[in-house]
């Protein structure tokens, strides 16, 4: 154990500062260094209850370093919550991120090409503000994790589990622990439900009349919540931030703000309104009195960022947001580009995420107080386990019209997720799509809650009956769906069949040419969904095989011909129409 030096790194990892390799677990090395002259940090290991292991890191108040290095083997790829798309093996000069509360984790899990573990790690603090090296190191012939945490008080502690089976099995054991030692936010039904968003529907352009047609029609289709999004707050036009600030509504678009949230929730809707308290516009009535507080513009166009780290910042977010929930009956809102404030990240004036929780603990309390099991849409990437006690409905980043990153955005939150319903982004397409299109945006978000963004008085009857439908077939798996066991597969290969399990019941959803394994010694009920682009399923049962007794639906709900009413072990292929399912119900083991 060495000091590290305190010069700009070199360009991989094998250029830096040596540190002895100690064994630590499965074939994973440790090495850990101190960034402050004459710290010697020690470590230690030990197992928790359930097989986990915690390392912890003394190093007298410095910043610590901590590195992990795997042999290659059959590594296949790296999984971490900011990877988006980058979930193969990357080489150690590019892999880098910095996380906080309100921008991923640190966290991250090695897999090989059987879908097995090599290495799985999360810091157990959510809050700091880190910074992470990653990579193949091609001098080294290792894959190597390089973990930067700031001075803390306590020991530094982080959370390993031995290899595993699956990602998605690694993933639950994190997940069990972290729901141990938090206290993730109260989730009510309402936040279990499907939502009509305002979003892709109609972006900015919204009214009263037009939202309340939606709502009706939407209650009537299996939705239970209604989401109005961007474009009911004055300044609320041109795609950009720039009138962010004031939040009060526009009163040409709702002149009864409160008796148009009222008349929606009469078809027994939750109302939420979008805000993104952070945002500061140049067009703001406000800005000029918010300016000092929000020196640094954000990514989004128009908009500087307030500073979460100043009280008068805290108590004015609190404020506004009471405010909004109070005077207007709502019963939640959307909290958006809380992300932004990582924009003072590493600026030396004091921790955001240490900021955020503070922000965060006072508006829950006080929201709350106002509206007992409130509503609280927080966005990726701020969905981690910290963020767990802030927040009730946790939905993936923005993808319009794409099914395949709704599905594998949903399951990548659902990996690390807490307590609150995983969401999908808002369901889009054209009103021309054929059916099958439909199906399979519904298809996409059907292992989370699904959020629908189109003007439904304006798609075909065939649409609507689609979305009836998979609403409906949601509404009837919702616990399965939800609250089952997860198994996803491979990240790098973007989830193309996926399991999830509770009891003697299985629900499979295949989303390309992929044969499927039916194990009737496992389950005694299935459910098929296909989402591929083919109209038939390839199958393989396990098990024996046996009688089944089943109905095939098509992407709209009609009931097709019904398949075999003997399936013998072995493969075989299922004719299953695009965007439909099948349920099997077996009767009689084999023959």
């Amino acid at each position: 154990m060495t000091t590290a030096e305190t010069t700009v790194d070199p360009v991989t990892t094998a250029g830096l500062a040596p540190a002895t390799e100690e064994p630590l677990l499965d074939g994973v090395s440790l090495a850990v260094l101190a960034h402050a002259p004459g710290v010697h940090p020690v470590w230690t290991l030990a197992e928790l209850p359930g097989g986990l292991r915690m390392l912890e890191v003394r190093a007298d108040g410095a910043p610590v370093e901590i590195r992990f290095s795997v042999p290659l083997g059959d590594a296949a790829g790296y999984w971490h919550p900011q990877g988006s798309w980058r979930r193969t093996l990357l080489a150690d000069w590019e892999g880098r991120s910095r996380v906080s509360l309100v921008d991923g984790h640190a966290a991250g899990c090695l897999y090989d090409h059987g879908g097995a573990t090599l290495l799985t790690f999360a810091a157990t603090d959510p809050v700091p503000e880190a910074e992470l090296r990653f990579g193949v190191s091609e001098e080294n012939d290792t894959h190597v994790v390089h973990l930067r945490l700031p001075a803390a008080r306590q020991a530094h502690r982080i959370l390993l589990v031995p290899r595993a089976p699956s990602v998605a099995r690694a993933m639950r054991a994190l997940r069990s622990w972290f729901d141990a030692e938090l206290a993730p936010a109260p989730v009510p039904d309402a936040a279990r439900t499907p939502v009509y968003s305002t979003w892709y529907a109609f972006n900015q352009d919204v009214s009263a009349t037009a939202v309340e047609t939606q709502a009706e029609l939407a209650a009537g289709l299996g939705c239970g919540a209604l989401i109005l999004d961007d474009g009911w707050q004055e300044g609320g036009h041109g795609r950009g931030y720039a009138g962010c600030g004031d939040w009060e509504p526009d009163r040409s678009k709702f002149p009864d703000f409160a008796g148009h949230v009222a008349r929606v929730r009469s078809h027994g809707l939750s109302y939420l309104a979008w805000v993104a308290p952070l945002l500061l516009g140049s067009g703001a009535a406000c800005h000029d009195r918010w300016a000092a507080c929000a020196p640094a513009p954000s990514g989004v166009p128009g908009a500087h960022v307030l500073d979460p780290r100043r009280p008068e910042v805290r108590a004015h977010v609190v404020g506004l947001c009471v405010r909004l929930v109070r005077a207007y009956g709502l019963d939640g809102l959307k909290l958006d580009f809380l992300e932004q404030a990582m924009v003072y990240a590493g600026d030396g004036a004091g921790d955001v995420g240490q900021a955020m929780v503070a922000l965060l603990t006072e508006l829950r309390a006080a929201l709350e107080t106002v509206r007992p099991g409130v509503l609280l849409e927080l966005r990726q990437p701020y969905t981690g386990p910290g963020m767990a006690p802030f927040g009730n409905m946790l939905r993936s980043f923005d993808c319009p019209a794409d099914a395949t990153a709704n599905r594998v955005r949903t399951l990548d939150t659902s990996l690390l997720a807490l307590g609150g319903a995983v969401h999908s982004d808002m369901l889009l397409w054209s009103p021309d799509a054929p059916v099958t299109t439909v199906a399979r945006q519904l298809i996409g978000a059907l292992h989370s809650v699904p959020q629908v963004s189109v003007r439904l008085d304006r798609v075909p009857a065939a649409h609507r009956e689609a979305i009836g439908f998979w609403l409906a077939q949601w509404w009837a798996h919702r616990e399965l769906l939800l609250d089952g066991e997860v198994e996803p597969g491979r990240p790098d290969e973007l989830y193309p069949l996926v399991r999830v399990s509770a009891g003697d019941h299985c629900l499979l959803s295949v989303h390309g040419d992929r044969v499927v394994p039916l194990d009737f010694s496992a389950y005694r009920r299935f459910d098929l969904v296909n989402g591929s682009d083919r109209d038939r399923v390839m199958v393989e049962v396990l098990g024996g095989g046996g009688e089944v007794r089943g109905v095939v639906h098509g992407p709209d709900g009609r009931i097709m011909d019904g398949p075999p009413s003997y399936l013998p072990e072995g493969a075989r292929s299922l004719a299953v129409p695009r965007g439909g399912l099948v349920s099997l119900t077996i009767t009689e083991g084999p023959r």
